[in-house]
């Protein structure tokens, strides 16, 4: 076997971790724990890419294990919260609810795997299986703030919800091609000031709000385009067989 790289997967490994702390934090009814550790897990997924793409230390094997890591955190781990958070009074639909949030959220890495060389990099076709996540940790979380107890039924629309939408292939904005370094008006600058005050004040709430105004605005600008009749809004040209 060739040699890997360490940082990158140890970062990946850590995602790993945080999702397998997820999963035994749900399973002793420490749901606010559970949940941050999905954002936890979040964050280092964010960063292991970075750092290999950085450090020039892409491979293959960090690509499969990276995949493998996001099915746990960002699969798995949000399934057993949401079952034992919300859905486990409903039953077989409760549990077939969570299955069908972990099994699209597989469907979606795989597809992602098959077409991310196909794909354009400004935008995601269907919703990323980390946001997916992000939105069920985050309204756990949110819930809990203000003391909404019985989410039940929000929770099952939302497993449903954002199933249907790891799978899809709506467009949302990736902001991989974003160039930092240009110039914009002050009022941007503003907005992102006003965000970070926000999260820092009461995170708590800031974090569901903020994602999914994401969600939302994404929707709006795929019906935007829709309406308009942009070509090729939700096709995605498969890659050709050698």
């Amino acid at each position: 076997m060739r040699k890997i790289y360490i940082v990158p997967n140890f970062v990946t490994t850590a995602n790993m971790f945080c999702g397998f702390y997820s999963m035994i934090a749900s399973i002793q009814h420490e749901f606010l724990v559970a949940a941050w550790a999905i954002l936890a897990a979040a964050v280092f997924d964010m960063l292991d890419g970075r750092i290999a793409r950085l450090a020039k230390a892409t491979s293959q094997f960090g690509v499969e294990y990276d995949s493998l890591s996001d099915l746990t955190s960002f699969g798995v781990a949000p399934a057993v919260l949401l079952f034992l958070y919300a859905l486990e009074p409903f039953g077989r639909i409760g549990w077939a609810a969570a299955f069908l949030f972990m099994a699209c959220g597989a469907l979606r890495l795989a597809r992602f795997n098959v077409n991310s060389a196909v794909l354009p990099k400004n935008f995601f076709q269907g919703l990323p299986i980390p946001m997916g996540a992000g939105m069920v940790a985050t309204f756990v979380i949110f819930s809990q703030a203000i003391g909404w107890t019985d989410t039940r039924f929000v929770m099952l629309v939302l497993s449903f919800s954002l199933a249907s939408l790891m799978v899809s292939t709506i467009r949302f904005p990736s902001f991989k091609e974003f160039n930092w370094r240009s110039r914009a008006s002050f009022g941007y600058l503003m907005v992102g000031v006003l965000a970070m005050i926000l999260i820092a004040a009461k995170p708590e709430i800031a974090l569901f709000l903020l994602l999914s105004t994401y969600v939302l605005l994404s929707l709006l600008w795929n019906v935007i385009l829709l309406f308009r009749g942009a070509p090729g809004t939700n096709e995605v040209k498969a890659p050709r067989s050698p």
